[in-house]
């Protein structure tokens, strides 16, 4: 997303906050849902999964709801999690989810302490810079303001000369500060991002009325709006110019570019996940539906 980036379920801004700051939490068991405990290994995936991931993929991960979530034990739950359990099984390994801040992933692959991202995030040509992306989502961004939208945001240019909360490190961040001509021409001022270190910072700021708004994913920002205190902290501004989102971009597994031999054998697990009905199954499960792909996609950012 040109957003980037997919906590505990946020029944409430201030919960999702506490469940973000467990920077140290996590995952590592595998952990079948529903959805996927019944799906089966794929042999032609498995055979191109590369030996040195034989004993298991670990994952850089993290909150950002409806995408990854955890639940009261702080375990991972969420589309992505899930997706990861459903892959792991198609590829016959584990995959074991670490909870960190989102703008340490790509130096955790790199450092070797992960093995791949799956944290929500866009797949976008900058990134592809260090990474491979096997895309498995694709969505625009929303603008999210308080309940019954007091400063009466409309699109983004009513957001010229106002204040936007972000998430830190993500593209939300450029495509805000990529506004300032537009505002210029419109005779505004820039607008002001302030990037926080985390989504529910960026939420609780906008709670607070210490931001206008938070520009994030859709679906994430539909979730907010949906859950945060009952449906009634949030609203989604629903631009007619844009109905799918802002800037619609893939997202995507990230893979290091030297592992180009591991994303054959994940986008082959992916698209038996689509062949079989589970991908689907699970998109519907997490609402998810309308932001779906048909086959995977390799660096389509």
């Amino acid at each position: 997303m040109v957003r980037v980036r997919l906590a505990a379920a946020i029944a409430a801004v201030t919960a999702g906050t506490l469940l973000t700051a467990c920077s140290g939490a996590s995952d590592t068991s595998t952990k079948q849902t529903a959805a996927t405990a019944t799906v089966a290994r794929d042999a032609r995936a498995a055979k191109l999964l590369p030996a040195r991931f034989k004993s298991g993929i670990d994952v850089a991960s993290g909150v950002y709801a409806p995408m990854e979530m955890l639940d009261s034990q702080q375990k991972f739950t969420g589309f992505d999690y899930d997706l990861g359990q459903a892959l792991a099984a198609k590829l016959g390994v584990s995959f074991n989810f670490t909870n960190q801040a989102f703008d340490s992933i790509i130096p955790s692959l790199q450092s070797g302490k992960h093995d791949i991202i799956m944290y929500g995030m866009n797949d976008t040509p900058e990134r592809q810079k260090s990474l491979y992306f096997v895309d498995y989502f694709h969505a625009g961004m929303d603008i999210l303001v308080k309940k019954g939208n007091p400063e009466k945001i409309g699109k983004v240019l009513d957001l010229c000369g106002k204040s936007v909360a972000v998430a830190k490190a993500t593209t939300q961040a450029d495509l805000m500060r990529s506004q300032a001509s537009a505002c210029k021409a419109a005779g505004k001022s820039p607008i002001t991002v302030v990037e926080l270190p985390s989504e529910g910072d960026a939420l609780v700021a906008v709670r607070a009325g210490k931001a206008t708004a938070d520009v994030l994913d859709a679906a994430v920002a539909e979730y907010n709006a949906r859950t945060a205190g009952n449906g009634k902290e949030f609203d989604v501004v629903r631009d007619p110019a844009h109905p799918t989102g802002y800037a619609p971009v893939y997202t995507g597994i990230g893979v290091l570019r030297k592992d180009h031999d591991l994303v054959l054998a994940l986008k082959s697990a992916l698209d038996s996940l689509v062949e079989d009905g589970t991908y689907r199954q699970l998109l519907k499960k997490y609402g998810l539906t309308s932001y779906g792909v048909t086959s995977a996609k390799v660096n389509a950012g």
